[in-house]
């Protein structure tokens, strides 16, 4: 687990003035990674870093040549198209890029105006996806959701034998995640209509968001090896917001015998930020599993897991629908809840997915599954929130939704915060659904 050190004093400021509002997603105890360049500019992507409402350009950092040292060639490799050669390198790279922005960025710094010139507004940039993503692995993290929506299905046994064993995940699509300010057309595939004796092609009827966390793997293991409960961590790079569309409809037909396929595959939106785990170790807690259920195997458990294995991330969805916009209405937010609720943590998630010997490489994505609390408005997917389309939700302008229009735009939104630590955030995860490519 990360210890705490001088880049986590929550009395740090930064001569980047918005970054010491108490609000922003980005303070200097924050430092997320991402990819970006300006707008309309034909600029290579490069790699960046988020201090307030700027963005630390790390090519022109490195060309700048104020950093040394292990600090020095971690920037090089982070200032790339893609962050994979970055990812590679491991905490101990990451850690120092980081410690050594955080000096140059806190307020006073010695070379305040040579790092002045290598800001750019993030109003001014637009991103790519911060690695390239050669696997992707979707999980089912959440009881509190396995049990929602196995209970729509067989009321009197929702959950499996299998789930407090074993985190339950599939292999998904890398090629259709894209970074926030994805719009997809709604997708198309076999529906069983209640009551038909045979399937139809149509559109989805059903269109559903999850929300998510987005687990970025660091450096990776070789065929064959594990990683264990202890050394997990240091192979994950960091966190990012997820949203995987699902196809509800489409899902109920073909997830049988093998799992969701097209209901999964046609979009899935990351957020561009990825907040490290050194970044995000003031708000860590005790993973508790309930004397009542399973305890862990023993590859699934270790000291440092019940001691701090869980992390309190704020989660929030908000809607914005097509007449939202036009009124000029604010987005409505639909679920408040947080990540301390998984059943399953981000070391199990490593551990289990390589106890048998499965190769993890830098960039690859793993998904939490839908985050959903204990309660009904923690429900991270529409399916919980309208038991099954069953009880719509009102929205602002008289709306109401079982399950997503077109015009619909999701925002998925994450922040941790706690007294005695600067709040930080994610920055946001959005999406739009349009309407479905005629057949």
């Amino acid at each position: 687990m990360t210890e705490l050190n001088e880049t986590h004093d929550a009395a740090l400021k930064s001569f980047v003035t918005s970054a010491n509002d108490g609000v922003t997603d980005f303070p200097i105890q924050n430092l997320p990674f991402a990819v970006f360049r300006r707008v309309g500019s034909g600029e290579p992507f490069r790699g960046g870093v988020a201090i307030g409402d700027q963005i630390v350009d790390l090519a022109r950092l490195h060309r700048a040549r104020l950093l040394s040292g292990e600090a020095a060639t971690a920037c090089e490799a982070a200032a790339a198209a893609t962050l994979n050669a970055f990812m590679a390198k491991g905490t101990a790279a990451s850690s120092a890029l980081r410690l050594a922005l955080s000096r140059q960025l806190r307020a006073g710094a010695a070379d305040e105006s040579e790092m002045h010139a290598c800001l750019v507004s993030q109003s001014d940039v637009e991103y790519a996806l911060p690695a390239h993503i050669g696997d992707y692995t979707d999980f089912y993290t959440s009881v509190y959701h396995a049990t929602n929506i196995g209970r729509q299905f067989r009321p009197d046994n929702p959950l499996l034998p299998n789930y407090k064993w074993v985190p339950i995940g599939y292999h998904g699509r890398a090629s259709s995640i894209a970074v926030s300010g994805q719009s997809f057309s709604r997708p198309v595939g076999q529906l069983m209509p209640p009551g038909a004796e045979t399937p139809t092609l149509a559109p989805c009827k059903r269109m559903d968001y999850e929300l998510e966390m987005g687990i970025f793997v660091g450096t990776g293991n070789a065929l064959g090896a594990r990683i264990g409960m202890e050394a997990a961590e240091s192979h994950v790079f960091g966190l990012c917001l997820l949203n995987d569309w699902s196809a509800r409809d489409i899902q109920g037909w073909e997830y049988q015998p093998l799992g969701p396929f097209l209901s999964k595959n046609f979009a899935s939106t990351i957020s561009p930020w990825i907040v490290t785990l050194e970044a995000l170790a003031p708000y860590r807690l005790a993973w508790i599993r309930s004397a009542d259920d399973p305890q862990p195997l023993p590859y699934l458990d270790s000291t440092g897991l019940r001691s701090e294995g869980a992390i309190d991330i704020q989660l929030e969805v908000l809607i914005e629908t097509a007449l939202m916009r036009e009124r000029r209405l604010p987005p409505h937010r639909i679920c408040l809840t947080s990540y301390r609720h998984a059943y399953w943590t981000l070391s199990q998630l490593i551990a289990h997915h390589t106890v048998n010997g499965c190769n993890l490489q830098p960039g690859d994505l793993l998904g939490t599954g839908t985050l959903s609390g204990p309660t009904a408005t923690e429900a991270g997917a529409l399916i919980e929130l309208t038991v099954g389309g069953k009880q719509p939700i009102t929205l602002p302008g008289g709306q109401s939704r079982t399950f997503l229009e077109d015009g619909d735009s999701i925002t998925l939104r994450a922040h941790c915060a706690k007294p005695g630590a600067v709040r930080l955030g994610f920055g946001d995860c959005q999406g739009t659904v349009l309407p479905a490519i005629p057949l």
